[in-house]
């Protein structure tokens, strides 16, 4: 069932985009060759506390950490280790914050130092595909015009989507009706209503689109090994057109 988000709600929901924006914001500033990932989930830790927040992720169906931070190969989901960050790596981070009974999720994908041009277009690919997605956001749509608009862009860059990973509806849940594939035909889905209030978060491959989870349980990987990306926001839909929540 889809949950409809009153404007009362919508303006609770701006305050923990702000705060899920300034997570991502500092890690951003943080990420350079030498740093950890788990030296990037603590500094997010603190962050959120900070800022009278709670940890989205942490404890969610038994994952450990703060935020998800995905190397290269990794699509999605990787637990934040001690593995030192290298010159030419990418990291996608991905975080979720709770503030005041409403959820925040949003995902930025960080070149270390100087990257490959085939990593580097990725990256951009991929963020410019979110914001097509989001643009398809609008009152009368169907859900399906967005997943069907990032695809058509995606694959005309030469890249794949992920077929494995929704997005979703969110609010004083992380993960609501309804799902947001980034892949299919148009005109499909729910028919898109002012209140509704989704996360929309692309992951791109350089390679084919299967992916393969690794022994911890999380850890999604390329099957092919090539290189990912991702990018996420929290979109409100108003009259007006698509709100983004967890803008900067």
């Amino acid at each position: 069932m889809i949950i409809y988000k009153t404007k009362e709600e919508i303006e609770r929901m701006r305050e923990s985009g702000r705060l899920t924006a300034l997570v991502l914001e500092k890690l951003k500033e943080a990420v350079a060759p030498g740093v950890t990932p788990l030296e990037l989930d603590t500094l997010a830790y603190e962050i959120i506390k900070k800022n009278g927040g709670r940890p989205a992720f942490k404890g969610y169906r038994g994952f450990p950490n703060t935020i998800t931070a995905s190397i290269n190969e990794e699509v999605v989901h990787a637990i934040p280790g001690k593995r030192r960050l290298k010159e030419g790596d990418i990291i996608s981070i991905d975080v979720g914050v709770v503030l005041g009974g409403y959820y925040g999720d949003a995902a930025i994908t960080v070149p270390v130092g100087k990257v490959s041009q085939l990593a580097r277009r990725l990256i951009e690919v991929t963020e410019r595909a979110l914001y097509i997605g989001i643009e398809k956001a609008r009152v009368g749509n169907r859900i399906g015009d967005i997943s069907n608009a990032i695809e058509r862009f995606v694959e005309g860059e030469g890249f794949s989507v992920v077929r494995d990973f929704t997005g979703h509806g969110i609010g004083t849940k992380l993960h609501e009706d309804p799902q947001v594939p980034h892949y299919g035909p148009p005109g499909r889905g729910p028919r898109i209503k002012p209140g509704l209030v989704i996360a929309i978060e692309p992951m791109i491959n350089a390679g084919g689109y299967e992916v393969e989870i690794l022994p911890d349980g999380w850890t999604v990987v390329t099957k092919d090994r090539s290189l990912s990306a991702q990018f996420e926001h929290t979109v409100a839909i108003t009259e007006e057109g698509p709100e983004i929540l967890t803008r900067p």
